[in-house]
């Protein structure tokens, strides 16, 4: 499959228009229709707190999201542009043993982050300078269609 690109405003609305082409895009890629509806909601999970943090610090910037497949994998990555205060093994390991005590805001990037834990087959969180990307995989039964 190729790589699907897409980048939006940091409003809330903008988020259900990525969670439908994200689920599209996951459809045609191969996974199965019951894991369709854990794609849609770890995706928005992780949307959401990128344009929150996106309103908070840097409104004018975009929220990026990378769809891509390989080895029977589909894959989305959604990145902002704010730096993150952690380091990458520190949010993974939070992520790995279920504790999220990040201080993105007001305890919901903590949920967001233990929803899309479980929602998601694999995830990985990196924190660097130039801001965070959550990176979350399932299985794609077929080969890509687009």
């Amino acid at each position: 499959m190729s790589t699907v690109e897409l980048s939006f405003s940091a409003l809330p609305v903008h988020v259900r228009t990525a969670r439908l082409i994200v689920t599209a895009v996951a459809r045609r890629s191969g996974v199965a229709e019951p894991l369709l509806d854990e794609v849609r909601l770890a995706v928005g999970e992780a949307c959401s707190r990128a344009v929150e943090a996106h309103r908070r610090h840097c409104p004018d910037e975009p929220v990026r999201l990378e769809l891509s497949g390989a080895d029977r994998r589909f894959e989305v990555t959604v990145s902002d542009t704010v730096p993150g205060d952690d380091t990458p093994g520190d949010l993974q390991a939070a992520v790995d043993a279920d504790e999220f005590e990040h201080g993105w805001g007001e305890g919901t990037s903590e949920l967001g982050l233990a929803v899309i834990a479980g929602l998601a087959d694999d995830v990985d969180i990196a924190a660097t300078p130039k801001g965070v990307q959550i990176r979350m995989s399932w299985p794609a039964e077929a080969e890509a269609t687009i």
